[in-house]
């Protein structure tokens, strides 16, 4: 088995396609929603991300198919007053889960951040992905909080 982890090309006709290829893939799975993107989105999400100057994807092919896809903004901790990676999306093809193939993806993105001079990584996860949790407890994740009274930050949003 040939496993390969790279930073994705947006400009490239293989990594574009299989970056919507592949987020359509989560989109599908009810850890994404279990609804397929749009046409519009799967043709053109490398094209809008490209335009993004603080956006990098990292993908993953396994004997030259596409297997795993983070993608990950950076951003900027005012409180420590430096970079920071979100990674917005996770994705393991059904086919290749159980391999390791996000701990490989996963280092790339600290060694990214690493090179960036960030101090932290961040990430959502659903509360019921018993399976996504334990990878990310397993490369060090864990939730936030400032102070243990407080509790741990909760992720919402408003829609638009």
């Amino acid at each position: 088995m040939n496993v390969e982890v790279m930073i994705a090309d947006y400009l490239n006709n293989q990594h574009a396609g299989d970056v919507g290829s592949l987020l359509n893939n989560y989109a599908e799975d009810p850890m994404g929603g279990g609804a397929p993107l749009s046409d519009f989105v799967k043709q053109n999400l490398a094209v809008e991300l490209s335009k993004i100057p603080h956006a990098f994807s990292v993908i993953c092919y396994v004997d030259g198919k596409p297997a795993g896809l983070i993608n990950c903004f950076e951003a900027f901790s005012t409180f420590k007053c430096k970079p920071l990676i979100n990674i917005h999306d996770i994705v393991v093809a059904k086919e290749y889960r159980g391999l390791g193939i996000s701990q490989r993806m996963l280092a790339k993105v600290e060694e990214r951040a690493k090179e960036k001079g960030c101090c932290k990584i961040t990430l959502e996860v659903l509360e019921g992905n018993e399976i996504a949790r334990n990878s990310y407890m397993k490369f060090g994740f864990d939730g936030y909080e400032l102070d243990p009274k407080m509790g741990k930050a909760l992720f919402w949003q408003k829609v638009i």
